[in-house]
């Protein structure tokens, strides 16, 4: 469909790519070669939380959601509406358990924490299992756009993926945070602008939302409120409210590229306002989602494309309906790929950011004490060119993970949801010890990741996930299958996993613990992790030591919404760290006195 993309969708799109490259030079120039952990802290007093919210809001709304979630509402309906709940839930968990102790710390990495509340080997483990994460999660992003340019422009699609990764790794290497930042609050603008399009002339061919609504009605698309127990059925209330809120919770609260943002906020009241703001923005992107879906169903529903293999992977749908329906506005495609983009170049960029960040903080720094900080810098922005190209590596290995939502949000339950736990038992249990935590962690890993594999190997069959109803009657017949027929079907089309689901005996196992709905990889981690830390500390006799308050919530915690013009404590130079628990010199176990700054020659306190 290259016909399709015009000089004025070029335009579009390239503009964006240029805005974003400018301002990594321009941050560069500004913050003068410093890496991303410094640059973190020092631009804590400078940014307000209006920016910063915006930037939580999109960071993780990557191309996945612009492609992923019209195509789940397309096939399993209107009950993504539902996220809403988990979303406002994670927001007030992470504003009033998590934030308050990481802001309080000024960490420049959240696994820094570990090795403050338990040990170093608790905080290596915790960093692996994170770049792990990254890596994976962002191969993903970098390979959901390029189907999307590769299906409205018939660009090469792995030019498209290459040239996409060089682009972030480029923005990352050169500027910093601010630079994010600031470019997501322009990212924001354009996903929302692309999906408007997409709403707008679905509904201008369709006569109206209320045809819209019609369709989506008589398609069964409508039904949101399933009340339904079973973990096996893919979207519920049930598993959407629960499973989503760990799935989230794991992102927002514990996330080194979610942390580092609301840290860089100038207070801690303008960080949980940057929390909650950030709400209103997830509210607006899944109500576009939710619309795009319904719309493109309206459009489709006496023709699927899927079925009729005219795209072929349900990923595939939603730039397949931007060309077919934008076509004849020029600069309109190139909005959209522009919007698929602006979620990819947020979160690989996010992502990037992050992972240099933790690289230099939780492996550089320990082990070469000696560095400076212009040496320090250098590493930073070599670790991002690396992981920049491990990125692109892995966009091989999405392009095998089948549905681009299920594939990014199961990785972020099987890692994430046991780092959640992780951070949960140190924040939550006082007596939990190292060796819970280590445990725990490791027993929990293993679990989601049992489950998660399990289910990537044998996936559940339709009668499990519940697809809804998809229809061909209504398309051209010169379109018909290699065997002249059309089908009217529930099920995916023929594939390699179709075939395997199919050849396969299936045992109890896969129709149970293999076919649990994915939004509860995350839960079954973030749980065992927690069950088993806690048990194995009790059994190790718990602490030896009490533990800093500090370093955990506090009634104080929840009194000081009430206090917010109070200047805030931070702690930003921590002493050597002990290897056990117990450690005289490990500040978890001790009272820690406010530092002051050698260069300013005033308390951090004056600088916040």
């Amino acid at each position: 469909m290259s016909e399709t993309f015009s000089a004025w969708d070029y335009a579009v799109l390239l503009g964006l790519l240029l805005v974003s490259v400018s301002l990594g030079v321009y941050y560069a120039l500004v913050g003068g070669g410093r890496g991303a952990d410094a640059e973190l802290l020092a631009a804590r007093p400078r940014m307000a939380a209006a920016p910063v919210a915006l930037s939580l809001s999109v960071s993780f709304m990557s191309a996945i959601t612009v492609l992923g979630a019209p195509a789940e509402v397309y096939r399993f309906g209107a009950s993504f509406l539902l996220f809403s709940i988990p979303y406002a839930l994670v927001v007030v968990i992470t504003s009033e358990i998590y934030m308050p102790v990481f802001y309080r710390l000024g960490l420049a990495s959240t696994y820094e924490y570990l090795e403050l509340r338990f040990n170093k080997q608790v905080r290596l483990l915790g960093t692996v299992l994170f770049i792990v994460q990254t890596i994976l999660y962002t191969g993903i992003v970098l390979y959901a756009p390029a189907l999307a340019l590769n299906q409205v422009t018939g660009f090469e699609l792995w030019g498209a993926v290459v040239t996409t990764g060089i682009v972030c790794t480029f923005c990352c290497s050169l500027g910093n945070l601010k630079a994010v930042v600031w470019t997501d609050v322009i990212r924001a603008f354009i996903m929302v602008a692309g999906f408007s399009s997409i709403i707008i002339q679905a509904s201008h061919l369709q006569g109206g939302l209320k045809t819209i609504i019609r369709h989506a009605k008589e398609g069964g698309r409508l039904r949101v409120w399933d009340f339904n127990p079973s973990p096996l059925q893919r979207y519920t209330f049930w598993t959407i409210t629960v499973g989503g809120t760990f799935t989230w919770t794991g992102i927002y609260g514990v996330n080194q590229s979610q942390v580092q943002r609301y840290l860089a906020c100038k207070t801690r009241f303008h960080a949980k306002l940057a929390l909650y703001f950030s709400l209103l923005g997830l509210w607006v992107i899944l109500t576009c989602a939710v619309l795009c879906g319904l719309g493109m169903y309206s459009m489709f529903h006496n023709c699927d494309p899927w079925t009729s293999y005219k795209v072929s992977a349900p990923d595939q749908l939603i730039p397949y309906l931007a060309a077919e329906i934008l076509g004849d506005y020029p600069g309109l495609p190139g909005l959209f790929v522009a919007c698929a983009y602006s979620g990819t170049l947020s979160t690989v960029s996010s992502s990037i950011n992050a992972l240099a960040a933790i690289t230099v903080e939780d492996i550089i720094k320990p082990h070469f004490r000696s560095l400076s900080e212009k040496t320090l810098s250098w590493i930073s922005k070599g670790t991002s060119i690396l992981y920049g190209a491990l990125c692109i590596g892995m966009a091989a290995l999405a392009s095998l993970m089948g549905a681009l939502l299920q594939a990014a949000l199961s990785i972020f339950g099987m890692v994430g949801g046991p780092l959640l736990g992780l951070f949960s038992l140190g924040i939550l249990v006082p007596f939990a010890n190292s060796i819970g935590a280590f445990v725990g962690l490791v027993a929990g890993f293993i679990i989601s990741l049992w489950v998660g594999i399990g289910a990537q190997l044998y996936p559940p069959l339709p009668e499990r996930t519940l697809p809804l109803r998809l229809d061909t009657y209504g398309c051209n017949m010169t379109n018909l299958d290699s065997q002249g027929n059309w089908t009217t079907t529930t099920e995916m089309p023929f594939s390699a996993s179709t075939l395997q689901m199919r050849d396969v005996e299936r045992t109890p196992l896969m129709d149970n613990w293999y076919s649990l709905s994915y939004l509860y990889f995350s839960t079954i981690g973030t749980l065992v992790t927690l069950l088993v830390g806690i048990i194995v500390s009790l059994l190790t006799g718990g602490r030896r030591q009490n533990i800093d308050d500090k370093f955990l919530l506090t009634k104080e915690d929840f009194l000081s919404n009430f206090n917010f013009l109070k200047r805030e404590k931070s702690i930003l130079n921590h002493q050597p760290y002990g290897n056990e628990d117990g450690g005289i010199f490990n500040p978890a176990f001790n009272h820690i006195e406010m530092n002051y700054s050698e260069n300013s020659g005033k308390t951090l306190e004056s600088r916040f």
